[in-house]
């Protein structure tokens, strides 16, 4: 049986088998918000290997039962979280609904699809999280609709001192199945990159606004 450091490391070897995430500290990616980073992560890649698909399920299924135990619905982030928080719903034998990142602007006008009601406690799904901006809002959305929010479950984060920062304004609570520590070390052992990489990727996680500009 897998303990939770053996979990974590696992799932960031899936990912990088299922190229979901790609390190390439050598020639960085560029972000919509301008910062140069040594990695990109799209989490939905992993959906289209069931294996890896069905592990990440039910690790985040097993990590809601321990830490949110009395949660009454699962929602999803749009559109990221949407997949894999509608599989963990299904395990979990749990209601099901998303947040859009803004109202729908025809029909019933929308944001919260799916039905939930006022008091009804959830636990949000997202697939990543960076500065947990876009994120947080659907908390936001939630709250200002009387839903009480457990907390959020992501697949990954980049562990980024102003996430943890917004979260604990926020006053919620996050929890992740993997992270950026575990994925180098697994790509470290599985020769994606070599120890040489190593102090530039710790540099961009500490100051990434800055990182590759000089």
């Amino acid at each position: 049986m897998l303990n939770q450091q053996d979990i974590t490391k696992r799932i960031a070897e899936l990912l990088l088998e299922a190229k979901a995430i790609k390190l390439s500290p050598d020639k960085p990616f560029q972000w919509s918000s301008g910062w140069l980073s040594p990695i990109y992560c799209d989490n939905r890649v992993a959906l289209s290997y069931p294996d890896t698909r069905t592990f990440i399920k039910k690790t985040l299924a097993a990590l809601i039962k321990k830490e949110y135990p009395d949660v009454q619905a699962v929602v999803g982030v749009a559109t990221g979280g949407i997949a894999q928080g509608a599989l963990v719903a299904d395990l979990l034998e749990l209601p099901f609904a998303y947040v859009r990142p803004e109202p729908k602007k025809h029909g019933m006008g929308n944001q919260i699809e799916g039905r939930l009601e006022k008091g009804q406690s959830v636990i949000i799904i997202e697939d990543l999280i960076s500065t947990g901006g876009s994120s947080l809002k659907v908390v936001d959305v939630l709250r200002e609709a009387e839903i009480e929010v457990a907390g959020m479950v992501a697949i990954f984060t980049y562990g980024f001192a102003v996430a943890e920062n917004n979260f604990k304004e926020k006053n919620v609570k996050l929890s992740t199945v993997s992270n950026y520590n575990a994925l180098i070390e697994t790509a470290l052992e599985h020769n994606y990159i070599d120890s040489s990489q190593l102090e530039s990727l710790s540099a961009w996680r500490v100051a990434p606004e800055t990182w590759g500009r000089n």
